[in-house]
């Protein structure tokens, strides 16, 4: 399969013309939706985000991840490969924790250039043709690299990197890095965990590990983001006991 990890957003064409192109070259091959609406323009904080949806999906799944705020720049067009997995996309950090939490991984700079590419759209022009080369055992012209790598930032991000729909904040924090009652302090607040949402009154605002193994601070029958005041990139700061 096909995984799409984007920052396109919900509306607009970009993302139906990218699956056009993948209907077109890999007709059989099903693609899944997983993130329109990674951070925008971030690929820090949507790296952190990646790493831990992408673990879920079996060997061989192809991700085609534009998150991608220097198309046309010098940055390079890649394909990583990680644990099995593969990863098409702008090498701008956007695969850095993927890389970083795998056992094996290889970065191969593509040098396959469309007859048409506009300049800023390689998301439809490059990244959708090669995913769909590889979903079908298609090995498009390319080079091994070492990859450009990103040893300043951390292993666990301590902000806010999704809102999703229900206005839960996710963070880049992985929940078996921390003690399980260790205590969040966020500006103005400070949270305490709880296994799930059932598990508080409602209004009360609680973190918990989330299906993805991820730090997650919630509002039983409420909205985190507008209660708590939070967004992308918000600091939170971790308060253990003893």
């Amino acid at each position: 399969m096909i995984v799409l990890f984007t920052d396109f957003g919900l509306s607009g064409p970009y993302t139906g013309q990218m699956k056009a192109v993948l209907r077109r070259d890999a007709p059989l091959v099903e693609v899944i939706d997983l993130f329109a609406d990674a951070p925008v323009g971030d690929p820090y904080r949507a790296a952190y985000l990646l790493a831990a949806y992408a673990m879920w999906f079996p060997v061989g799944t192809i991700f085609l991840g534009v998150v991608d705020p220097g198309v046309g720049s010098e940055r390079a067009p890649v394909v990583v490969e990680a644990d099995g997995r593969w990863f098409v996309g702008p090498e701008n950090g956007l695969f850095e924790l993927v890389m970083r939490r795998a056992a094996v991984a290889s970065t191969y700079e593509i040098l396959w250039r469309p007859e048409a590419l506009s300049m800023s759209f390689h998301g439809r022009d490059v990244f959708a043709p090669v995913a769909a080369m590889l979903a079908q055992g298609q090995t498009p012209d390319h080079r091994e690299r070492a990859g450009l790598r990103r040893p300043d930032w951390p292993d666990d991000l301590d902000e806010i990197v999704y809102i999703d729909h229900y206005g839960n904040a996710i963070t880049g924090m992985r929940a078996g890095t921390i003690p399980p009652d260790a205590t969040l302090k966020i500006p103005g607040h400070t949270v305490t965990a709880a296994a799930t949402f059932s598990a508080v009154p409602p209004g009360k605002p609680f973190w918990y590990e989330n299906s993805n193994g991820l730090i997650e601070i919630a509002i039983n029958r409420g909205r985190a983001d507008a209660a708590l005041n939070l967004g992308i990139g918000s600091p939170i700061t971790i308060m253990v006991k003893g």
